[in-house]
């Protein structure tokens, strides 16, 4: 385990902030059994219209899959991730193929239902989930999750210090969506479980633990859902193409 010191200069170099201190966090940690992500404006900027797709970027992407490892290593099972979010994101759901997340939750209004559905179908309550969100229809679904960190911005000064008073924010990062914030929140994440530098150095050589992660994540299809009304429901299939 790295001295917290230096997990917390680390987030601060980065422009982040344990709202949360960092020891509390690792004992939280041992908990969390799965990921839940908001995705316009946690992975990408959330900026939409003609000229402006839905993207993801590959530091992300790596940061996701070894903070997956991380856990694998932990529990010797995969942590179920999902994405919740309330548009139709083709780029979530072509995220979620490449990376072969468990579950895609699009067009969704009430994200609180989203989570409950998700930690129902694996058998989880919702204290067993981090959650990276970054606005307002975030809260309700933070609300629930046993570890919240929420993507910085500058531009929501009264959104930040209502999630701090309500106690709705961990960990706040220095990058904003669309410049790496996943990526920061996964290394931060990893180093507060004491496992960076070991997933690290697995990944560098490709060892049998690694590889062993990596055919049972390969394994993985995707569920992907809506909302309709109250209902969580299966998406159709030809919006999942």
């Amino acid at each position: 385990m790295a001295p917290w010191s230096t997990i917390i200069q680390a987030g601060e170099a980065a422009g982040g902030r344990f709202v949360t201190p960092p020891e509390h966090l690792a004992r939280r940690l041992k908990n969390i059994r799965g990921l839940v992500f908001d995705w316009d404006g946690v992975f990408n900027d959330g900026c939409k219209g003609p000229g402006h797709a839905s993207t993801f970027s590959e530091p992300d992407s790596m940061g996701l899959n070894m903070l997956r490892y991380g856990f694998w290593r932990q529990w010797r099972q995969l942590a179920p991730v999902a994405v919740i979010s309330g548009a139709d994101n083709p780029a979530a759901v072509q995220f979620a193929r490449r990376e072969h997340l468990q579950t895609v939750y699009l067009g969704v209004h009430d994200k609180q239902q989203a989570l409950e559905h998700f930690c129902r179908a694996h058998g989880m309550p919702t204290e067993a989930v981090a959650c990276t969100f970054d606005d307002i229809n975030d809260l309700a679904m933070a609300r629930c999750c046993g570890l919240r960190c929420l993507v910085g911005r500058a531009a929501s000064p009264l959104l930040e210090r209502h999630a701090l008073e309500a106690g709705l924010a961990d960990y706040i990062t220095g990058c904003p969506g669309g410049a790496h914030a996943v990526r920061e929140m996964a290394e931060m994440l990893l180093g507060l479980m004491g496992a960076f530098e070991d997933v690290l150095a697995s990944r560098v050589a490709l060892d049998e633990g690694y590889r062993s992660y990596f055919q049972m994540r390969q394994q993985v299809s995707p569920a992907y859902h809506t909302q309709n009304n109250a209902h969580i429901v299966p998406l159709p299939v030809e919006q999942t193409t």
